[in-house]
């Protein structure tokens, strides 16, 4: 099992003229192998600090980043090795991909960067990465990113994030610049290969509605520390703070505007 740990992490920014910004202050969570952890908070919370953190885009100022009980490297092929248990699924599809290259390319890149396959295998991985997400490989492989609906990107991301077959993935708000109409397959989705794979997931939102579906617990950040953490429904039927109140009625519904009529599963 693949236990990711915050443990009392802290994050200051210098801000010209101002001094610091305190982003994190005193942070501490676990993400596990097989388990879902949503973050959820507003704007400016400290969400995306986190991911970035996690992914050693940025570093913390105080506390502990460890990875089965190991700080995690910061630098050469210890980090390289890091990157590859560890990846992340962006916010914007349209973004995240570039628009240059074809479908293939953004996917053989990390197979090849992080040598999962012979060379001989390649094509045949890529096919296989792109059914896992639902998508036609025949129709996909050689388009490029502007030829493939939001939707259809946002499942290319995914696959290119299971390429290097990490142990834990970050997903960072992966379907709020998608249609609402197709948000719940993707989600779907995510659920799905969780639980093929065993993959532990940090889930970050401003949504506690779907967080509660699709995690198994929910961490509540405002500006900086955690106000409320515990079992999915717990948090959001029995919250304690009222911050965590404002945001759960500020929550759409997903049984009234995602769920397919006649669908099992919804949760009371």
């Amino acid at each position: 099992m693949t236990v990711l740990e915050f443990r009392d992490v802290t994050k200051r920014y210098r801000v010209r003229g101002a001094g610091h910004m305190l982003a994190l202050d005193g942070v501490g969570f676990e993400v596990r192998s097989g388990r879902t952890l949503a973050l959820v908070g507003q704007s400016g919370s400290g969400k995306s600090t986190i991911a970035k953190i996690i992914t050693q885009l940025e570093r913390q100022t105080s506390g502990q980043v460890l990875l089965d009980g190991k700080p995690i490297p910061r630098s050469g092929r210890a980090l390289r090795r890091y990157r590859q248990q560890v990846r992340m699924v962006f916010q914007d599809p349209f973004a995240s991909l570039n628009p240059y290259h074809t479908i293939r390319h953004h996917l053989e890149r990390p197979l090849r960067l992080d040598r999962v396959v012979p060379r001989a295998e390649l094509d045949a991985e890529v096919r296989r990465l792109l059914a896992r997400v639902r998508l036609d490989p025949d129709r996909t492989i050689d388009r490029r990113p502007h030829e493939l609906s939001g939707g259809q990107r946002q499942r290319v991301a995914i696959a290119r994030a299971l390429a290097s077959r990490p142990s834990l993935l970050v997903a960072d708000e992966p379907v709020s610049m998608l249609d609402v109409s197709i948000r719940l397959g993707v989600l779907n989705l995510l659920a799905e290969l969780q639980r093929e794979s065993e993959l532990g997931v940090l889930y970050i939102t401003h949504d506690l509605a779907t967080a509660r579906h699709f995690s198994d617990e929910i961490m509540v950040l405002n500006q900086g520390r955690v106000v409320e953490h515990g079992p999915a429904d717990d948090v959001i039927l029995r919250p304690e703070q009222d911050y965590t109140r404002a945001l759960r009625d500020a929550s759409p519904d997903p049984d009234r505007h995602f769920a397919v009529p006649g669908a099992e599963g919804a949760r009371p």
